[in-house]
């Protein structure tokens, strides 16, 4: 199957409505053209509609994740599902700061993450899937983060409810991998068990290059009976016009 990472158009958060229609119809033909594999989605701050123009668009329907739902064919920007053994959460990273996005879930999603991982049996492996990652390395690099004398980290780049998330985590030792893009950069660590890869991207940097050493690329991930897994990053060749 393919698993999507989210940033699935080049940007509408700060797009008009006819860009952003144009960018939703050139992935509806790309994929209906090429995909034969079932495919499941994850919504990127990419995908949002609108908010990075305050509220100029907000009367429009689609506003925010509406016309990404609709286009990938989502009830709401959270769900689960099963598949070969293993029980997959895709997570909706992105919540509305002023104009921007902060990584986190709201109340009602973490209550419902609550209760899919207490219905889910204890002998079932787990992938959470967020696109902004939930914890990583990488983001520490991804600008002058250390300029102030101390490490920061935007809430943009990083889960701000970490540690919410790992400690819930912690009680359902089922969770054994999680996926996720945003930073364009590849990393992986092991925190209380649990597996976190962030993902590099196909577009490398934005389609001009390597973005630090991550060039164009996907994770290919083996997921067997036993709860073990393998995660390696493919390059697929892409060379930047010059």
């Amino acid at each position: 199957m393919l698993l999507t990472g989210g940033d699935l158009i080049m940007d509408s958060l700060g797009a008009t409505p006819e860009r952003t229609k144009e960018q939703w119809d050139l992935f509806q033909k790309v994929t209906k053209e090429n995909l034969k594999l079932p495919v499941y989605h994850t919504v990127g701050n990419h995908d949002v509609f609108g908010w990075s123009n305050g509220d100029k668009y907000a009367s429009d329907a689609r506003f925010g994740k509406v016309w990404a739902c609709e286009s990938l064919g989502l009830e709401k920007p959270y769900h689960s599902f099963d598949r070969g053994g293993w029980h997959f959460i895709v997570l909706d990273s992105v919540m509305r700061s002023g104009n921007g996005y902060t990584a986190k879930l709201d109340e009602a999603q973490y209550e419902w993450l609550v209760s899919d991982l207490s219905s889910t049996p204890k002998t079932t492996p787990v992938v959470v899937v967020s696109h902004i990652p939930i914890l990583m390395v990488c983001s520490l690099f991804d600008g002058q983060n250390e300029k102030s004398g101390n490490w920061v980290v935007p809430g943009s780049y990083m889960h701000i409810d970490a540690r919410r998330l790992t400690d819930l985590f912690l009680k359902h030792p089922n969770v054994k991998l999680c996926l996720s893009g945003h930073e364009h950069q590849i990393d992986r660590i092991v925190y209380n068990g649990v597996t976190y890869v962030c993902g590099g991207a196909v577009c490398a940097g934005w389609w001009g290059g390597d973005y630090f050493q991550c060039t164009y690329g996907y994770n290919m991930v083996d997921l067997f009976d036993d709860g073990s897994f393998n995660v390696e990053y493919a390059p697929y060749g892409w060379k930047t016009s010059t």
